[in-house]
């Protein structure tokens, strides 16, 4: 009899902004599957394994799990934020797709969670209260001209975009490059927000604009949001500056 997988968005912080269902599901499951870090977030119950790897065996993983529920194991792959967004659940269903037909009986739930973009969306006020995109930067599983396409045609859509997946110790230019590139489309004084470790110890928000931002200033941790023409600040003595895009926009 074959068992349950789940695929568990933990939100991008701490266990506030981890959902019931997403408790439920880690509480249920005997396996606790996923990135290091990810894994290491999930405290364990009496009777469950952590099975921890690399963040660039996905597929692996994705496969590892499904032969546990196959055996009738109860499992959780985790993810950080949102499993659907640039993480797990599609990781596990392009396993599923060219795997053995067995695996498209499998009982597999996927349980949302809080993405870094929403995370970052609250703490900066509403950017993304009108249209949007999401764009991942790491082009290990792209090419980065395809990346350049989908930049290009967002700025000329006029959409608000989350850069996802910004920098990183083997692509530490790459944002640079991003910003660069939307200089060309957009004007200079384009909102730019840079939220780091939202839900963390170390948050930091950082409000600026495209003609000035700084690249360095941008890692792994970041999740950036760049404005659109319907964009506004919302300034305020002694606080932070308050940010929304116009629903009335475009």
């Amino acid at each position: 009899m074959s068992g349950t997988l789940y695929i568990v968005g933990l939100g991008p912080a701490d266990e506030r902004w981890l959902t019931l269902e997403a408790q439920q599901a880690l509480g249920e499951a005997q396996d606790i599957i996923g990135y290091e870090p990810y894994v290491a977030r999930v405290p364990l119950r009496d009777g469950q394994t952590r099975i921890a790897s690399d963040n660039r065996v996905e597929i692996d993983r994705a496969r590892d799990a499904l032969e546990r529920a196959q055996a009738g194991r109860v499992v959780a792959v985790v993810s950080g934020g949102d499993p659907g967004v640039f993480a797990m659940a599609a990781a596990l269903f392009e396993a599923v797709d060219a795997g053995p037909a067995e695996w498209r009986a499998l009982d597999i739930r996927v349980v949302p969670g809080v993405s870094a973009m929403q995370a970052a969306a609250a703490r900066l006020g509403a950017p993304l209260g009108h249209d949007f995109c999401a764009i991942s930067l790491s082009d290990n599983l792209k090419p980065w001209d395809v990346i350049e396409k989908r930049l290009e045609h967002a700025a000329r859509g006029d959409f608000v975009i989350a850069l996802y997946n910004p920098a990183s110790r083997a692509r530490p230019t790459r944002i640079a490059d991003a910003f660069a590139l939307l200089r060309r489309f957009l004007p200079g004084d384009t909102f730019v927000g840079l939220a780091k470790s939202v839900g963390r110890e170390k948050e930091d928000l950082i409000l600026t604009q495209l003609d000035s931002v700084d690249p360095a200033l941008v890692d792994m941790s970041t999740l950036v949001v760049i404005g659109a023409s319907g964009t506004r600040r919302i300034a305020r003595e002694n606080a932070r500056d308050w940010v929304y895009t116009s629903r009335k926009a475009g």
